[in-house]
């Protein structure tokens, strides 16, 4: 039989006519997410400029001393983290703060999480009355310890880290909570510094986010970390960079244009208050840190009343990177995931109006970083190869094409690093400056690649319903 021609003809024209306009589209793409990066770096200096609390060290110690500064909950959600739970409650009890409690809600934990914080602080049943105004799962017991009067345990049936939180929020009765990861440490002043907008702006800020940075490879004990190191693998010293890169730059530009969609579910400071009448943290998705925050822009714009929100970079806490391909891949699908089903929960706020710049500017930012970049950027590796073996792109466009955006990316790296080290002084030497240098290089080559396509396998976790949170496995922070 012979074939159709003309019918052969013109479906291979349609089909060159979409690899054009969906290459195309990439260049577009490409563009816009290179010109959001590069404005992003002057607002990141101006807010770090003008919030930087570095050299004002005066203002701590009156906060330390004052008895008007706001009272704190530190509420530790734990699943199966026993490795470095008792390090992370060190570290909560011996936070630089006038008044805080410390409340730690181990939330199922199959492994011996409860048993060490038992053994440790030597925890003992205890009675404590509170209204539960947001819901979650059923509570086994409360510990108290004699060692330390503002320390407490909740043992709870396992119900996911959002209703973890949700218990800690029922059961705190102070105005200010902050949540810290199970596998997480603060350093020393980084509660004073966090809780500082609050006290500057008390009838206004709603919620603070502080920065989280790769503890692997420091040397830590007793919940402290003695000594900053870089971590020695790769893995950790890629996110080393991608941390700095995200929090230096990106959440301080976005504080700054008063549209910060997300403070990170491992360190961030809300007013309790606000957070019950939103009704606490939703259990429907793996992005629960996100998912408060937009619910709490939704709210306080329905309600039509005035509030803010501040990335502020000085308070740190560290936490435990993966270290391994599967475990990372894992991680950033699962955050891709997480993203999506916030995006889409709250898609009608996208480009509303009702909802101000948060709607505007903040949801079109997570348009094309979160939901169409990922997927862009895979459909490049695969197109740029097409079209250019079909001759429709010149080689040396894609020479430039590809060597301008390794070295745009270089430079947003490098840039970060530079504006940090002017800033905040956190490299303890030279050689580590050098070394995250060359890593800004190294990255662009597999490893943003590989990034992208575990988020795009997020995507494909979102589109399937998946719902599991993947187990993580933990060295113990004592151990980095």
């Amino acid at each position: 039989m012979t074939p159709d021609l003309p019918s052969f003809h013109a479906f291979m024209m349609d089909c060159e006519v979409w690899v054009l306009g969906m290459s195309w589209w990439i260049l577009m793409m490409s563009i816009v997410q290179n010109l959001v990066a590069l404005v992003q770096l002057p607002m990141a200096w101006l807010e770090l400029r003008a919030y930087s609390q570095v050299e004002d060290s005066e203002s701590s110690w009156q906060m330390l001393i004052s008895d008007t500064t706001m009272p704190v909950s530190l509420l530790v959600p734990a699943y199966n983290e026993e490795v470095g739970i008792v390090e992370n409650v060190q570290a909560m009890l011996a936070l630089e703060y006038p008044d805080v409690e410390v409340i730690v809600i181990n939330d199922g934990s199959k492994d011996r999480t409860l048993e060490k914080l038992v053994e440790t602080f030597s925890l003992h049943p205890s009675a404590r009355a509170f209204e539960e105004t947001v819901p979650h799962a059923l509570i086994r017991g409360i510990y108290g310890s004699p060692l330390h009067s503002h320390l407490y345990v909740i043992d709870k049936i396992n119900g996911g880290k959002s209703d973890a939180i949700n218990a800690g929020i029922n059961f705190c009765r102070n105005p200010l909570f902050c949540v810290v990861d199970g596998d997480s440490l603060l350093e020393s002043a980084a509660l004073l510094r966090a809780v500082r907008p609050f006290m500057e702006d008390p009838r206004r800020m709603a919620a603070v986010g502080g920065t989280i940075r790769v503890a692997n490879g420091c040397e830590i004990s007793s919940g402290q970390v003695h000594k900053v190191n870089l971590a020695k693998r790769i893995l950790p010293l890629m996110q080393t960079l991608e941390y700095i890169r995200a929090f230096l730059v990106a959440r301080l530009a976005l504080s700054r244009a008063g549209v910060l969609t997300i403070i990170s579910g491992a360190f961030g400071i809300f007013r309790r208050s606000i957070a019950v009448e939103v009704g606490g943290l939703s259990s429907d998705t793996v992005g629960e840190d996100f998912e408060l925050v937009i619910k709490i822009h939704r709210y306080m714009r329905e309600q039509k009343r005035d509030y803010c929100m501040r990335y502020v970079p000085e308070p740190v806490c560290w936490t435990e990177a993966p270290e391994s391909w599967r475990q990372l891949g894992r991680q950033r699908a699962r955050w891709q995931r997480g993203a999506l089903e916030v995006f889409f929960k709250y898609g009608d706020m996208l480009f509303n109006p009702k909802y101000g710049r948060i709607g505007i500017v903040g949801f079109g930012y997570m348009l094309i970083v979160d939901v169409l970049g990922p997927a862009t950027e895979v459909l490049s590796y695969i197109l740029i190869p097409i079209v250019y073996a079909d001759g429709i792109l010149d080689f040396d466009f894609l020479l430039a094409y590809m060597a301008l955006i390794f070295i745009y990316g270089i430079f947003i790296s490098t840039t970060s690093l530079i504006l940090e080290e002017m800033e905040l002084h956190r490299a303890p030497r030279a050689r580590d400056l050098l070394l995250l240098t060359a890593v800004a290089v190294a990255e662009n080559f597999g490893y943003r690649q590989i990034n992208n396509v575990w988020r795009l396998i997020g995507w494909w976790q979102y589109i399937s319903g998946t719902k599991a949170w993947g187990e993580m496995i933990r060295k113990g922070l004592a151990r980095t």
